[in-house]
């Protein structure tokens, strides 16, 4: 199994992470709140199971501190090596945390790549932290989620001599920023979303900095402050950071890069100010010279440093990418190493996609002269809407801006052209009362969004699903079924709430929802661990088509928050990335290369292919699904879809 964990970057908010912990003392103090990234830099790994914990490099980047390392399974000797104060205690602690409170076995690590500076407040000991706790997670399957992996990570490095902080593990998130709060013993953290990329470049200084000093010194000013400079340092990681914090997400939402440099330099201030009075260590000389340098202000908007700070990392937003590559060529030509991150907007979902070429057999004879989704559903408005209309007002109440439908044939194009693009005569128009009159302008419009490919041969969803790459181009698309209406239960429609989460994870994504343990063998099962207080985001871990109820109860329960199991289907909406639509290719490609002509392209085949390298989010949405393939369900959904909401 291969593993990467990045290095992280604090944007904002440093030193809040422990100032937050103190509210388990006092009550006046506020949460603590950051702004954390994780680089592009980081460490990669392949592990996999051992009866020993070892670790081997082939790395160039730290052969000169590298020594490999193996020691038995024991709990006494791994906290022993943990407080050893040597290169792999941090590992050592880790490891020792899993196997008594996890009873694991031995994984053996093999670091094969390190881009990621040791030592220059971009925590590469929280991230060699994470990758141990990763392996253990992944390699034994004890379904722990990044924040339980984070956690883990942070009680391992506890148990060496370090004394990290809570938003070190960060780099669990990956390479994206994200907003981290600290109540007491309480952490959250929550995706961000940056509107236009924005263009950082941070330094390690290579100079001097005692972080273990300025720890210990701003610490004696918790948890009650006793004179008026402990007072101000309690305000400036209070509630000064946290309207600096609130400031800061707010910029990055709207792509106001000018505004977030000079936001940077005022928190540098401010740290300046009130913070750095409170300890002799954070008199950094190197650090000021840099951040004032004349000779990058023309390429900048704002800079800060990085970290517990000291004369250890500095950051900058440049102006854009060029002046970003200047100051980073810069930096390093005055003995510095530099390094780049460039923080990108996800791409917002534009296009969707709806497969409408099965027969409908289900629904036969109707179908010999009416497609299923033209079938009329009563809304509760008073209307009487054709299927395939209510999900495509859907889309355009979700921003949606084109939508492909992937028809059977070109025959069948007709129809659509006929409700969509046709006007009325004006003979059945005059028919019609003005609102009427006026909501047939409004099909119209629908109908210059719309585009068609062609399923031509009948080889299974995955394969309707890939006539549209050309339409998806490079991007994220929206994939909602064809015989299956949505019904929200917030003030957003089931597509808007799938978007709003796809910006903040930009993952491959399925809708899900809980079905009975009875149907479980009728449908595809997701198992995974939740990534959020409220149980609506799923870090999926495994798609099981169509189990058996034994095996469902035994291996695919996922746990509700009164520990009750729950089994969870697709509720009939996806984000797919343009991965899905690369593995669906090679799938293809081999059937042809095998000489297989017949065979279905099953979708959830690519999906579970893409999650393994990948990943994949299931969001639990505020709806409900109506399907419309047979009969029972069909009747189901022309009583309830129109009962007032």
């Amino acid at each position: 199994m291969k593993l990467f964990v990045p290095g992280r970057l604090c944007l904002f908010g440093e030193h809040t992470d422990w100032a937050g912990h103190y509210r388990t003392m006092n009550a006046d103090i506020k949460p603590g709140a950051a702004i954390v990234t994780g680089i592009e830099q980081g460490i990669y790994a392949e592990v996999e199971k051992s009866s020993i914990f070892e670790l081997y490099s082939t790395a160039d980047e730290i052969k000169s501190v590298w020594q490999d390392f193996s020691c038995r399974m024991n709990e006494t000797e791994l906290k022993r090596i943990a407080k050893s104060g040597s290169f792999f205690c941090y590992c050592a602690g880790v490891a020792s945390y899993m196997l008594e409170w996890y009873k694991v076995g031995g994984v053996r690590i093999r670091i094969t790549d390190m881009t990621l500076p040791m030592k220059s407040g971009l925590s590469s000991s929280a991230a060699i932290c994470v990758l141990v706790a990763r392996a253990f997670n992944q390699l034994y399957n004890l379904n722990l989620n990044t924040l339980g992996e984070m956690n883990i990570a942070y009680l391992g490095e506890l148990r060496t001599s370090s004394r990290c902080g809570r938003l070190d593990q960060a780099c669990a998130f990956g390479v994206k920023p994200n907003l981290m709060t600290f109540d007491g013993d309480e952490i959250e953290v929550r995706s961000l979303n940056v509107k236009k990329p924005l263009h950082w470049v941070f330094a390690d200084l290579c100079a001097e900095k005692d972080t273990i000093k300025i720890l210990s010194d701003l610490n004696k000013a918790y948890p009650f402050p006793n004179s008026d400079a402990e007072r101000a340092e309690h305000q400036a990681l209070g509630e000064q950071n946290l309207d600096i914090v609130e400031r800061a997400i707010k910029y990055m939402a709207a792509g106001d890069a000018e505004s977030l440099g000079k936001l940077m330099t005022e928190a540098e201030t401010l740290f300046d100010e009130k913070i750095a009075p409170m300890s002799e260590a954070l008199h950094s000389p190197k650090l000021h010279a840099t951040l004032h340098d004349p000779n990058i202000q023309s390429w900048i908007w704002g800079g800060k440093g990085v970290g517990s700070h000291g004369d250890g990392s500095v950051q900058f937003l440049a102006r854009d990418e060029a002046s970003q590559q200047k100051v980073a060529d810069y930096l390093n030509e005055k003995g510095m190493k530099a390094y780049t991150l460039t923080l990108k907007p996800v791409h917002t979902v534009r296009r969707a996609i709806i497969p409408v070429a099965g027969f409908g057999t289900r629904l036969y004879p109707s179908t010999r002269i009416i497609k299923k989704d033209f079938f009329p559903i009563p809304c509760p408005d008073g209307m009487v809407r054709p299927v395939i209309l209510i999900l495509l007002e859907e889309l355009i109440q979700s921003g949606i801006e084109e939508i492909c439908l992937v028809l059977g044939s070109e025959d069948e194009r007709q129809q659509y052209i006929d409700f969509f693009e046709t006007p009325l005569s004006e003979e059945h128009l005059r028919k019609l009362n003005p609102e009427a009159q006026e909501y047939e302008n409004h099909i119209l419009d629908i109908g210059k969004k719309l585009h068609y490919v062609y399923q031509r041969e009948k080889r299974g969803f995955g394969h309707a699903v890939y006539q549209a790459a050309q339409f998806a181009g490079n991007e994220p698309v929206l994939l909602l079924l064809g015989d299956t209406l949505y019904r929200s239960q917030s003030n957003k429609p089931c597509a808007l709430q799938m978007i709003e989460d796809y910006e903040r994870y930009n993952k491959l994504m399925v809708s899900i929802h809980p079905i009975p343990l009875s149907e479980v063998s009728r449908y595809g099962i997701l198992h995974g661990v939740w990534e959020d207080n409220d149980h609506t985001i799923l870090n999926v871990t495994t798609i099981t088509e169509k189990p058996k109820a034994s095996y469902a109860e035994e291996f695919l329960a996922v746990r509700n928050k009164r520990g009750e199991k729950e089994y969870y289907s697709v509720f009939g909406q996806y984000i797919i990335t343009p991965e899905v639509f690369s593995q669906l290719h090679e799938d293809i490609m081999q059937k042809e290369i095998d000489g297989d002509h017949i065979s279905e392209i099953e979708l959830t085949s690519a999906l579970e292919a893409v999650r393994k390298r990948s990943g994949m989010v299931g969001v639990r949405l505020k709806g409900r699904m109506f399907d419309m393939g047979n009969p029972a369900a069909l009747t189901q959904a022309i009583a309830e879809f129109s009962a007032p909401q």
